[in-house]
């Protein structure tokens, strides 16, 4: 089960910056140039200098740029713009943000988590991971001897009884932003015998993965350099490398939040008409128009899609400006095209729009021989503008995935297709950061 323990992090200095708004970032994956130039732009100390070297951050960039972060880095440290801890501590993060006219609280805790391999019981995935961006966020974790941003974690408290136990009592934040309408409040709670409750009681507690596989499975590699440079020995038992940053919320938050992730097609033929679609997948499916036009996209995917019943999906035609809706039919649609796989994974519609709207309908019959191609959006207001019939010619529309599947498919040790889940708002980079030396 899970091994936590409390760090002392580096962070802004707080006499300096009492606001970290201009300092702060969201996770280096969904940055492209033009949004790094206009974080840098808000201030000149600003983390993205440090932890998005090279763009895009999908595969390991020249030597040098990882070598300027570690440079940048050292100089705020020296600068005083940044300090370090002297005492270890839990770090409670809540996260605000409003959702379907209401205000809503999501509240975690940073922590460190001792490392253990995927398949362990500990740690545990739940998509899989690429060689390139683990290249990068290793060359960067080399070069600056740090983490710098924090993993998502969740964990099944179902009384939220550590989240309680961290929150009781919590005065004024320590650290405060807001970034792209959501506020984040950060305290420092330096206290032994809480620290001691907190640890005791995740101790019972695996940890799921909810976004930031790869800076995980870079961490591993991390903790292996640091192996192979103490002769092939272990490290101690409480070296730095054997743990890693990661925020942790409880799955029962009633702020936790997850949404789908559309998939955008492209390289249909020309000819596609969801006539034609709709005859491929009978008995399998029943497409229908929706109850609503595209006018009405917010709407229908917030809060009729669900009412629609579990496994139907939307369908948008941009060429046609046209709403439709796939039901499935046969709820055991997958047991002979993945019988390795477990039932909870076969009920997964990411996994039914995978394996065989997308595998078994849509690419051999739909695609003219080439390779269909493949966007992501979450945000439901993007699905219309985006799908517009040439480059993007459909939109495919999930509902979104249960958070308690993680679980499920976490005592399989299966993982979910790609872009299965989207929690929302993600976690700001530059509010702690991890020092592995």
């Amino acid at each position: 089960m899970a091994n936590i323990r409390s760090f002392s992090a580096i962070h802004y200095n707080k006499g300096r910056f009492p606001d970290l708004s201009p300092l702060i970032a969201p996770p280096f994956d969904v940055l492209d140039a033009s949004q790094r130039a206009a974080l840098q732009a808000r201030h000149p100390n600003n983390v993205v200098n440090v932890d998005l070297p090279h763009i895009p951050p999908k595969a390991a960039g020249p030597a040098d740029v990882y070598e300027k972060s570690a440079v940048t880095l050292r100089a705020w440290l020296d600068a005083g713009i940044l300090v370090k801890e002297s005492r270890t501590a839990f770090y409670p993060y809540m996260q605000t943000y409003d959702h379907a006219g209401r205000n809503v609280h999501r509240r975690g805790f940073f922590a460190l988590v001792r490392l253990s391999p995927f398949g362990e019981g500990r740690v545990v995935p739940h998509e899989k991971t690429y060689k390139g961006a683990i290249e990068d966020r290793f060359a960067l974790m080399r070069a600056t001897n740090c983490q710098l941003s924090p993993i998502f974690g969740l964990f099944n408290d179902r009384g939220n009884e550590v989240t309680n136990l961290l929150y009781k009592g919590l005065s004024r934040p320590d650290f405060s932003a807001t970034l792209d309408g959501v506020k984040h409040d950060l305290w420092k709670l330096s206290d032994p015998d809480l620290e001691n409750n907190v640890s005791d009681l995740m101790s019972t507690h695996p940890v799921y993965i909810a976004d930031g596989h790869h800076r995980y499975t870079t961490a591993l590699a991390y903790q292996q350099e640091m192996i192979q440079q103490n002769g092939g020995n272990p490290l101690p038992a409480n070296h730095p490398a054997n743990f890693c940053m990661f925020v942790l919320v409880s799955m029962n938050d009633d702020g936790l939040l997850v949404w789908p992730t559309h998939r955008l097609i492209g390289g249909l033929d020309p000819s596609f008409e969801v006539s034609a679609l709709a005859e491929a997948v009978a008995p399998h499916f029943t497409l229908v128009p929706a109850p609503v036009g595209p006018e009405r996209i917010n709407e229908y995917v917030a809060q009729m899609l669900p009412n629609q019943g579990v496994h139907t999906f939307g369908l948008y035609n941009g060429r046609t400006k046209r709403l439709y809706q796939l039901k499935l039919n046969n709820p055991d649609l997958l047991k002979s095209l993945e019988p390795g796989q477990s039932e909870a994974w076969r009920k997964l519609d990411v996994a039914i729009l995978q394996r065989y709207l997308l595998d078994e309908v849509l690419q051999p019959k739909f695609a003219g021989g080439k390779e269909l191609t493949k966007a992501y959006v979450s945000y439901a207001d993007q699905i219309v503008p985006q799908t517009d019939g040439e480059k993007n010619q459909i939109a495919l529309i999930l509902q979104p995935t249960p958070v308690h599947a993680l679980e499920e498919l976490g005592r399989h040790n299966e993982v979910m297709p790609q872009k299965s889940t989207y929690f929302y708002p993600k976690l700001a980079t530059g509010l702690l950061i991890n020092p592995l030396t």
